[in-house]
């Protein structure tokens, strides 16, 4: 008859054989599973929320923003382009909307610059879209908190509507129609604000002409 083996010997075979049921089960299987139900049941969710445009390009996701800029003949300079809708500011990562690097700018009151930041931007938002600068709203010069967020306020949108109608050469109406359209409500009608869908918005101006 086979001596048994020492209890301690027995211990760490039984721990290792339970580390690797439950690796295989935990580790393999169970992700396995949530994958196949999520992309099943909530594929577009699952494959990161992303937006195509009429052709059938993927142009971004509806849950992270963009810049929306045109680089100069000589490639050197990169500006908003004056045909599309403006997102709010980013600080997340050198450029902004990096999801790789979520963050606000982390100015609080009491930092010297930013109020100098701030008056600054207003007066190029206002600069850019031919209005004074009382109209210019927070969000425009503001950072969200993750320097994601993907959409901006009526407010904001409705001080860009003469910009973009003129640069396109449409009608101040057409492009009102078409920021009404992609403005959403609040969530279930009372948590947050109403917001306008800035990327869906700039895909049908495109599409418009």
């Amino acid at each position: 008859m086979a001596k048994p083996l020492p209890t301690p010997v027995r211990n760490h075979l039984t721990g290792l054989r339970l580390l690797l049921l439950f690796t295989v089960l935990c580790g393999l299987l169970y992700p396995l599973a949530i994958t196949g139900i999520s992309q099943v049941a909530f594929s577009r969710q699952a494959n990161g929320s992303l937006v195509k445009d009429g052709s059938g390009k993927t142009v971004g996701s509806s849950l992270i923003g963009q810049n929306f800029t045109v680089v100069s003949k000589d490639g050197k300079t990169v500006s908003p382009d004056p045909k599309l809708f403006q997102s709010r500011p980013s600080a997340a990562g050198a450029d902004g909307y990096d999801p790789t690097a979520s963050a606000g700018s982390n100015k609080g009151t009491n930092d010297p610059d930013l109020a100098t930041t701030y008056t600054q931007l207003k007066a190029a938002i206002a600069k850019f879209n031919g209005v004074s600068q009382s109209k210019v709203p927070a969000d425009a010069v503001t950072k969200s908190g993750s320097g994601l967020d993907p959409d901006i306020s009526p407010q904001y949108a409705a001080i860009q509507v003469n910009r973009v109608a003129e640069a396109r050469s449409l009608t101040d109406g057409q492009v009102r129609t078409l920021v009404q359209k992609y403005t959403k409500d609040r969530t279930l009608g009372f948590l947050g604000e109403p917001r306008v869908d800035v990327l869906q918005l700039n895909i049908a101006l495109t599409e418009l002409g």
